[in-house]
């Protein structure tokens, strides 16, 4: 007998640790981790990445930019105003619930009240449930970027979020500043369920076991994100085997990655725009249009290109990149420093005065030594800045307060559009309709925002194109912003992950789908 329960025994142990052999987990550096739970709280691209993980959009974007049938398994037009989405049947949230079209619904009329989302938004009426798995999305006028909104939509579990919390407080409470249920709690359809966060530090995923979709790939049955903000630190975790993934990847170190054995490196062109917003009502002098252009004068943004970013990013003078509908080719940059010396000195202030500028150190590709450059170049034309970084987990709440004079901010359009630019970061800031949320520049022209909402409902694509030129052309001519260059995009990762399928230049990486081989 104790022969026998001693070979129980080894049995149960070979067992355990064939499991555990088999487990696959999937180690992950990022620059920063998602600065909550709650997809709502942020308009940014980590946190589109982190919804990417833990719930699932409606529709999503394939590699080669075309739509793809997620929790919407089919849609049709109905008429102008409408369209209908025909929902799968048997998607489970983490919490166990069952995903019907009133969770859609729900997360409709709650990103509409997002702080950052509802400018997106404004031009939705709202959706109509038709039964438990077809709900109308209706719009208040014809919408030619109603699919590209759905990429948005990433339907949250409305039983789970609605109710109190523990102190009495909503659970459906969109809070940028202080604690709230969603800000720690999470519950989705997608590939992954968080089972620990410490902000700043780790995150685990697991591997949601009633994933609906038994097609993916994707075999990490865990996936853990360590954030690393310095950019050495965190190739080097890559090279020494710690992590096996890592994004964005520093341009100083892609020759050094091709030539590791064990790694490989993806890039590709990208379409964030990186700026500076000068604030026209903090500082009287950027009210000023000459001074401001000035300041695009001064600034040598292929320098930057060439020195800073070693080539790897295209520089820009324009929001949209080649490729998008507002693209314009005679918008070229215009470094001339003794241009700009002229401007100053026309605009009554040759000898400058002295203004403060904040920017992130972890959220954009080499950001501080962007902004450091950009300071020095200033510098030249007697602006003296006083310059003040910090982590992405506390900037945003500084950029949102406007507590400097000149705040860096990057931007790519998530709807891969023209107008999602001048939306959020040109329109004359409206807190009711959410335009211009993160325009901290202040800068205001109605002429502007006639025509970006005219965009909106152009259906005709070549009207709508020279609408969104020319409103980048009034942008050019009053310097409305301070333009460096669209950021490439790069990942690194272990040569055995299937890395090309699931990177695009959204830059959200499809991780439910990542093959570990």
């Amino acid at each position: 007998m104790k022969k026998l329960f001693i070979a129980f025994l080894v049995l149960v142990v070979v067992l355990s640790f064939g499991t555990v052999a088999s487990a696959k987990a999937l180690k992950v550096a990022m620059d920063a981790d998602p600065v909550s739970l709650d997809p709502h709280v942020q308009l940014s691209g980590g946190m589109l990445q982190y919804s990417h993980i833990c719930f699932d959009p409606l529709v999503r974007w394939t590699k080669d930019m075309k739509f793809e049938p997620r929790l919407a398994a089919k849609w049709e037009r109905i008429d102008d105003l409408t369209m209908r989405f025909y929902l799968r049947e048997g998607v489970k949230f983490h919490s166990g619930n069952t995903f019907t079209a009133k969770d859609v619904k729900w997360t409709i009329e709650r990103l509409k009240i997002s702080q950052d989302f509802k400018g997106l938004f404004e031009p939705f009426v709202g959706a109509k449930v038709i039964d438990d798995y077809t709900v109308d999305i209706i719009t208040k006028k014809p919408y030619a970027l109603l699919l590209n909104m759905a990429t948005y939509i990433f339907p949250m579990d409305s039983e789970f979020y609605t109710g109190t919390d523990a102190s009495g407080q909503p659970k459906d409470a969109i809070v940028k500043i202080g604690p709230s249920f969603a800000l720690t709690n999470e519950s989705g359809t997608g590939p992954y369920r968080v089972t620990y966060r410490e902000q700043g530090v780790k995150n685990v995923f697991q591997r949601f076991p009633e994933y609906w979709d038994k097609m993916s790939p994707g075999n990490a049955d865990e996936f853990i994100l360590t954030p690393i903000k310095n950019d050495a630190t965190r190739v080097a975790a890559l090279l020494s085997g710690d992590v096996d993934f890592i994004m964005p990847v520093p341009p100083q170190d892609y020759a050094r990655i091709e030539k590791d054995k064990n790694s490989k490196l993806i890039a590709m062109s990208g379409s964030r725009i990186i700026t500076v917003q000068l604030n026209q009502k903090r500082r009287p002098e950027f009210a000023n249009k000459m001074v401001r252009q000035a300041i695009v004068y001064a600034t040598n943004n292929e320098g930057i290109v060439e020195k800073i970013m070693k080539g790897t990013a295209t520089v820009a003078a324009q929001q949209a990149p080649i490729g998008f509908a507002g693209y314009k080719a005679s918008l070229v940059p215009r470094y001339d420093l003794k241009k700009a010396k002229d401007l100053m000195k026309e605009a009554g202030y040759e000898k400058g005065f002295e203004c403060t500028m904040i920017a992130p150190n972890n959220r954009y590709v080499n950001d501080e030594k962007i902004a450091e450059a950009f300071a020095s170049m200033l510098a030249k034309i007697n602006i003296k800045v006083n310059l003040k970084t910090m982590p992405k987990a506390q900037y945003w709440d500084q950029f949102d307060a406007q507590v400097a004079d000149m705040q860096l901010i990057g931007w790519h359009p998530d709807t891969e559009d023209s107008a999602n630019y001048s939306e959020f970061l040109v329109m004359c800031p409206n807190k009711e309709t959410g335009y211009g949320q993160y325009n901290s520049g202040n800068y205001c022209n109605p002429k502007v925002d006639e025509m970006v909402l005219a965009s909106q409902t152009e259906t005709d694509l070549k009207k709508r194109s020279e609408i969104l030129q020319e409103v980048e052309q009034i942008l050019y001519d009053d310097a409305a912003y301070v333009p460096f260059h669209w950021q490439n995009l790069s990942w690194a990762g272990k040569k055995n992950l299937r890395m090309e399928p699931i990177v695009n230049v959204m830059n959200f990486p499809y991780f439910g789908d990542l093959v570990i081989e």
